[in-house]
């Protein structure tokens, strides 16, 4: 199994590229917007070359993972896939459509493994005719630093897929959980409300953002605080998943802070925009 197809070429569709291309797996990206597809190898390239002034890898090693990733502009260009990685919008219709087409075109033996972060795998996987073969696996961002990756299986997913599932993150050098099929999963159904909470500190007015990171990252002895945090993933990430968490539970304490809504609104994603809870 070396051969990977990723749909969606945005900030963690590019850090799976990368890790999975410097594992030596080849590497197909393909973006309904071509143009985020090449921009990724672009970001990538240039990652390397920070790599080789830090003297991190050499001048080949570069070559060669560069080497191990190419871009697409059909979907159908990497219907021979073992393992299809779906990195697109936390979106549960973009994602049925996704795996509906994926489904369509590729192989029987092939795992379909959606990278959300909090929607059920059993909802993804109920637009394909072979559900035993969908996976949640949940990387954090970024990628390629975080260790730890939230194997999700759905309803109907089977064991075996579960195992590819692991002996393909080992490759990765990943460490990994298996997480119940819940709205978040595990480690979002605790982060969300804190981060959501934060938010909410804020709205009131009860302390700026300095303030509240600094409590939870003296106070907790954690490295970054729910809003640097926030910040990071992008806010419109962490609205995806409130939203996903609010409508799964039917619980109110899930609501999205009314700022978090405004912030997204207004285009302050976090540090890929320039601007969220703090100004980069």
């Amino acid at each position: 199994m070396n051969k990977l197809g990723i749909i969606g070429a945005g900030v963690m569709g590019t850090d799976l590229a990368h890790i999975t291309a410097e594992a030596g797996f080849h590497i197909r990206i393909f973006d309904i917007n071509h143009k985020k597809a090449v921009i990724a190898l672009e970001t990538i390239a240039l990652r390397l070359e920070e790599y080789i002034k830090k003297e991190r890898i050499s001048a080949d090693e570069k070559d060669k993972i560069l080497g191990n990733i190419s871009i697409v502009e059909n979907l159908s260009d990497i219907a021979d896939s073992d393992i299809f990685l779906e990195a697109a919008n936390e979106d549960l219709s973009v994602k049925k459509e996704i795996f509906k087409n994926l489904d369509t075109i590729s192989g029987g033996g092939s795992v379909l493994a959606s990278i959300t972060s909090s929607i059920s795998i059993t909802e993804i996987a109920a637009a394909t005719t072979r559900p035993e073969s969908v996976i949640g696996l949940h990387f954090l961002n970024p990628a390629r630093v975080m260790k730890l990756v939230e194997i999700v299986p759905g309803f109907c997913t089977t064991r075996e897929t579960i195992e590819m599932a692991k002996s393909f993150l080992k490759k990765l050098k990943k460490d990994f959980i298996e997480a119940k099929d819940y709205p978040g999963f595990y480690l979002n159904r605790i982060l969300y409300p804190m981060i959501n909470e934060a938010a909410f500190l804020l709205y009131e007015g009860g302390a700026k953002p300095e303030v509240i990171d600094k409590a939870m990252r003296k106070g907790l002895n954690i490295p970054m605080g729910p809003l640097e945090i926030a910040d990071m993933v992008g806010l419109d990430v962490i609205l995806n998943i409130g939203e996903e968490m609010f409508r799964g539970y039917a619980d109110f304490k899930y609501r999205p802070c009314p700022l978090l809504r405004k912030y997204v609104a207004s285009g302050y994603l976090g540090k890929k925009t320039g601007r969220g809870f703090y100004i980069y």
